[in-house]
């Protein structure tokens, strides 16, 4: 008899695909989309550049740049029915539940044959991009007894989001904070929302089921979410003197707790985009003010690095994202939403990458049960 294989929990580090999207070396905080470092693409791109930089595979013209999103803005629209169907959903539903369900829904309103027609599949790209954001937006409001706000067709992709959310057009500076963060969280390799993306699309199955799919991931508590547990951390740390944030900090890893924010799977230094993400936060902080969360967060770090930097356990995305979103007005719960707005992209682009030369996934398993046992009969049994 061979020996079984070995068995690693979660797959960690075990190559799932091939891909040309995303470059990450933790060991040095490098993140790039199709080559591009992330630092680049914050600075000079918008969402809608990288986005089609991540599902085409390479930087848009002028031309096809202004074509890809006035097809995005045309498709930003819902059909009613969508719109009754979020109407039917009870209102202390989590939006992620609700941006799941209106997303699979959609799959039975744009029937078609992505597999061998490549403009439907390309236009379900389109649409999922565009109407990601009118979903989360639409149910912000619905639960509120509020109208859903049409979308615009003048503002961009960031932009209309935070319009869509309260009716007014946002500051500039608004915006680009939003569409850097946006940008950051369009990708970042096989974690755990884009292999199930890759899994369910190597299905075949229609691109609307692969995104609801890939939501559904996301909503769980161990990949998204993270920022809104990060914002209760720093508000449960009732001394913020420095010495008091330290003893928290010793407490919390003393008692082996883990200290939301921190550390990575992937990252041994800080995260290039916590970085970025705290950049932003500066900028907001001085044209709008600063909120006591973003110093506790400031000082969390300072005192973590001494603890645990030579552990390589360093702020993530997530440390800094949420207190932007916070300062930007927009709901905590709909944080999670927001990374599904942004990482639609990513999940896009691995699908059309498993479409090429696909075969499903099919692993093995290592059998840890009792084979070959005697039935016995009900009245045998004790």
């Amino acid at each position: 008899m061979t020996d079984a294989p070995e068995y690693i929990p979660g797959l960690a580090g075990v190559p799932a695909a091939r891909s040309s999207i995303c470059l990450i070396d933790g060991s040095v905080g490098k993140l790039q989309y199709r080559g591009y470092p992330i630092e680049v693409l914050a600075e000079r791109c918008s969402y809608e550049e990288v986005a089609y930089l991540l599902v085409f595979g390479r930087l848009p013209t002028t031309t096809q740049l202004d074509e890809f999103r006035n097809q995005m803005i045309a498709e930003r629209g819902l059909k009613f029915r969508i719109i009754d169907l979020l109407k039917t959903l009870p209102e202390s539903g989590e939006p992620m539940d609700a941006l799941t369900a209106a997303v699979a829904a959609m799959g039975m309103f744009y029937k078609g044959d992505h597999i061998s027609d490549p403009e439907f599949l390309r236009l379900s790209v389109i649409r999922l991009l565009a109407k990601v954001p009118t979903i989360v937006a639409a149910w912000d409001r619905i639960r509120k007894g509020d109208d859903p706000i049409k979308p615009s067709t003048e503002l961009g992709h960031a932009a209309n989001f935070l319009y869509m959310l309260e009716g007014k057009v946002p500051t500039s500076l608004a915006v680009k904070v939003f569409d850097v963060a946006l940008i950051l969280h369009a990708e970042h390799s096989m974690n755990a929302s884009t292999f199930t993306a890759r899994v369910t699309g190597s299905t075949l199955t229609d691109p609307y089921a692969v995104v609801a799919s890939a939501i559904g991931s996301l909503a769980g508590p161990l990949h998204g979410g993270a920022n809104e547990q990060v914002l209760s951390t720093l508000d449960g740390i009732s001394d913020r003197s420095a010495n008091g944030i330290r003893r928290w900090a010793e407490d919390r890893l003393a008692r082996k707790e883990k200290v939301m924010g921190f550390g990575h799977r992937v990252y041994k230094v800080k995260d290039p985009r916590a970085t970025i993400l705290q950049g932003l936060a500066t900028q907001l902080f001085a044209k709008f003010g600063s909120t006591p969360e973003y110093d506790v967060a400031v000082e969390l770090e300072t005192q973590m690095a001494d603890l645990v930097g030579g552990k390589g356990i360093y702020p993530n995305v997530d440390f800094y994202s949420g207190i932007v979103y916070q300062k930007l007005g927009i709901p905590t719960d709909l944080f999670t939403p927001i990374f599904a707005i942004s990482r639609v992209a990513g999940w896009l682009a691995h699908l059309l990458e498993q479409l090429e030369g696909n075969r499903i996934f099919r692993p093995t398993q290592i059998w840890v049960g009792e084979a070959d046992r005697a039935f016995v009969s009900m009245d045998e049994r004790s």
